[in-house]
């Protein structure tokens, strides 16, 4: 009988534990799929409760200038490598050659890039994880840094500021941006979860904006956006987005979940701020506009003078 009690109990624990591990996107609730949506995330890891969660609505008007957000140095970014596009479930990922890296732009040391993977709505519609004064683009872009002299992702995120991620906004454009024809045309061949197949020759330079367009951002200490949302993260967010066309948004929603619905609205949503300050770039900018300002102000008095 003890045997029996003893079994049951560890089958409830094993139950509950795979039920706890079992995270999902609202979009894939449903009766049949009680899976831990993102308000149970805490559920599969108790750092999903955490102060310090991301993504979140930054507010411009409650930003503050940081003169240490200098333009970012990018290097190797044009780097062409080859290497496999993976549906790994809950969205598109790329595994990337430690070669490209970014420092300045206020990091207190050089990270590497380890990967970079997307979020996105429905169809083009509204699905980015971090919002601007509420405006949810498209899609957005992360690409995942961790500090230059860790050897792998796990022992970065051992360290409160170990990784560094470049987040990206999409917008809608009239014609289809020719750069990312790679992207699209390998996501049709690895719909189904699981699925992963090669990745025409790319650069990270080619898949976002040209350099002198990344001077605007936005800066926040916070955390991955999926379970286990470890708050081990340097975000930059920029400000001008890329271009897409309405099919190559589209396509994304062609993929699968893991439980063979369509990947769709697959990010999560705002976290509360908890009084975390963000700042942003563009002291030179502004000082510079001022200086104008200035002297426009003392132009027109020595005229009001003169006269």
């Amino acid at each position: 009988m003890q045997h029996l009690v003893f079994t049951f109990a560890l089958l409830s624990f094993l139950a509950l534990a795979t039920e706890a591990g079992d995270w999902c996107y609202q979009s894939q609730f449903t009766c049949d799929h009680q899976c831990n949506t993102p308000d149970k995330w805490n559920h599969a890891n108790s750092d999903c409760a955490g102060s310090y969660q991301s993504p979140i609505n930054v507010v411009t008007r409650k930003t503050l200038v940081d003169e240490r957000l200098t333009p970012f140095k990018f290097t190797n970014y044009q780097q062409i490598f080859k290497g496999y596009i993976k549906n790994n479930g809950h969205s598109v990922q790329v595994e990337v050659p430690h070669l490209s890296t970014i420092s300045e732009g206020g990091l207190s040391t050089a990270y590497k890039a380890v990967q970079f993977h997307l979020h996105w709505g429905k169809n083009g519609g509204p699905g980015s994880e971090h919002t601007i004064d509420g405006e949810q683009y498209p899609m957005e872009l992360h690409i995942v840094h961790m500090k230059h002299h860790y050897t792998d992702l796990s022992t970065a995120l051992a360290d409160s500021e170990g990784v560094a991620v470049l987040g990206f906004f999409y917008e809608k454009s009239n014609s289809a941006n020719r750069k990312y024809d790679p992207i699209i045309n390998s996501i049709q061949k690895i719909q189904a979860a699981g699925g992963n197949t090669s990745l025409q020759a790319v650069s990270l330079a080619q898949l976002i904006l040209p350099e002198q367009n990344l001077t605007s951002f936005y800066r926040y200490k916070g955390s991955l956006t999926t379970p286990g949302c470890t708050q081990s993260v340097v975000w930059t967010l920029f400000e001008n987005p890329i271009p897409l066309s309405s099919e190559q948004l589209r396509a994304f929603s062609n993929l699968k979940f893991h439980d063979g619905k369509s990947m769709v609205d697959n990010f999560r949503p705002l976290q509360p701020l908890n009084g975390r300050q963000v700042f942003r770039s563009g002291a030179t900018v502004a000082l510079a506009s001022t200086a104008l300002l200035m002297a426009a102000l003392a132009s027109s008095l020595g005229m009001s003078q003169l006269n």
